[in-house]
């Protein structure tokens, strides 16, 4: 498989997936900030500026992404209304479901049952030994959609191989699926922290595709003031759109 010389070039850019006069459901691109952070002070791309000016009101975080990976996020228009729908997505009443690519052929299903402990990017809250530290209950689903095998080593075999996974969170701890996917031994294609730089070197240099491989792909929640459900999803875009179409894999 060649380079796709304009993977690199699929910039993506933040849209607005629904708006009523309570909520507003946003694409996240890859590689913008949700909101101004300390996590990277020359990043100039930031969600939550962009959609206040294109909505004209002010908007109040809900939940997070981080900012390698791309996907369906909510904003409150009040206080209040984010705070409810703050207090749902800490329960089981919210469907929050991802795609990814991890490296190797992951099992065909399974549930990773694995507490993790709590990770900060800041440094003044990296003080305390990770071992002190109190593990969280942190539970993740998943199923393998897709497969493929490269004739091609990449690493210490004649051939890689990779799989396209549809997860589902049950808690919402920081980096979850990228750590519970190193623990089980299949890490995410592109992740710097948890993932294995030869993989991620092959993907940017033979795909062109240089992001993580994490994308909030749907997003279920009951409506904070009518009750009603809403069903929110982000197709795929960019280069990691490219990246699908290149190994013949479907959604």
């Amino acid at each position: 498989m060649a380079l796709n010389e304009t993977g690199s070039q699929a910039l993506a850019q933040p849209q607005i997936l629904y708006q009523d006069e309570a909520l507003v459901a946003a694409y996240k691109p890859e590689g913008w900030l949700v909101h101004r952070s300390s996590i990277d002070r020359h990043e100039t791309r930031f969600l939550l500026q962009t959609l206040r000016d294109q909505v004209g009101c002010h908007l109040y975080p809900i939940h997070r992404l981080d900012k390698p990976t791309s996907g369906v996020i909510v904003f409150g228009k009040s206080g209040e209304i984010a705070a409810r729908v703050q207090a749902q997505m800490e329960s089981d009443n919210t469907l929050k479901q991802y795609l990814a690519v991890c490296r190797g052929y992951c099992p065909e299903s399974g549930t990773i049952d694995y507490p993790l402990p709590p990770v900060s990017d800041f440094r003044h809250q990296r003080k305390r030994p990770k071992s002190e530290l109190p593990r969280q209950e942190a539970v993740t689903l998943f199923q393998r959609l897709e497969t493929v095998e490269l004739p091609i080593e990449v690493d210490r075999y004649p051939t890689s191989r990779y799989s396209l996974v549809s997860i589902q969170l049950k808690t919402g701890r920081r980096h979850q699926i990228r750590r519970h996917f190193k623990h089980i031994h299949h890490p995410l294609i592109g992740c710097p922290k948890y993932g294995k730089s030869v993989h991620n070197r092959f993907f940017t240099e033979h795909f062109g595709c240089a992001r993580l491989l994490l994308h909030a792909s749907r997003l279920e929640l009951d409506h904070p003031m009518t009750g009603e459900r809403l069903k929110l999803e982000a197709p795929l875009q960019g280069s990691f759109r490219l990246l699908m179409d290149q190994l013949g894999w479907q959604v």
